[in-house]
């Protein structure tokens, strides 16, 4: 952790691979920061299952990155490079694969043909093969850049976990304000 906290924890960008556990902790950590949380899935998705174009995206992220606090829950790889230029602090869930696959998996089976809170749009959780197979492929095609992405970010505060036990041991320590 960085020595001097205060000028941390303001904009938060919460990434990694589907099913990891991003919402469930960008959940946590609002509560506990008592920062506005913003879920790109809220954003992108609209309708039933059709998406904003690209640059109404770009858009309405940059409406939420100039505000002066917030924490960004969700990947989207092609606008992470954007957000980290605004974030002061990341946390990447660098988890394996069959993790996020078990992960998705378990969260369609318990909100199938429902609508989650943190989607835009008219989107019922479906089980759905192709997203289950870029889940699978998630870290091979896209872990070494993202590790090169945060490699470049000097001026923030960056933490990785790699499994739950992890996640779920710094949101104890945080509730008992020892991080």
């Amino acid at each position: 952790m960085k020595e001097n906290m205060e000028q941390y924890m303001k904009r938060v960008i919460v990434i990694g691979g589907n099913g990891s556990g991003k919402t469930t902790f960008s959940l946590e950590l609002a509560k506990y920061l008592k920062l506005p949380l913003i879920h790109l899935d809220r954003i992108y998705w609209k309708g039933n299952w059709e998406h904003l174009s690209n640059e109404e995206f770009d858009s309405a992220i940059m409406n939420e990155l100039i505000k002066p606090q917030w924490i960004i829950d969700g990947n989207y790889k092609r606008t992470v490079e954007t957000r980290l230029q605004y974030c002061d602090t990341v946390f990447y869930f660098d988890f394996s694969s069959i993790a996020c696959l078990y992960g998705s998996i378990t969260r369609t089976i318990k909100n199938h043909g429902k609508k989650r809170f943190d989607m835009g749009g008219n989107c019922a959780d479906k089980f759905d093969l192709e997203f289950y197979h870029n889940i699978i492929l998630f870290n091979k095609k896209y872990r070494k850049h993202y590790y090169e992405m945060l490699e470049n970010c000097k001026d923030k505060e960056i933490i990785i976990f790699k499994n739950r036990k992890q996640v779920e041991n710094y949101l104890k320590k945080l509730s008992e304000n020892k991080v």
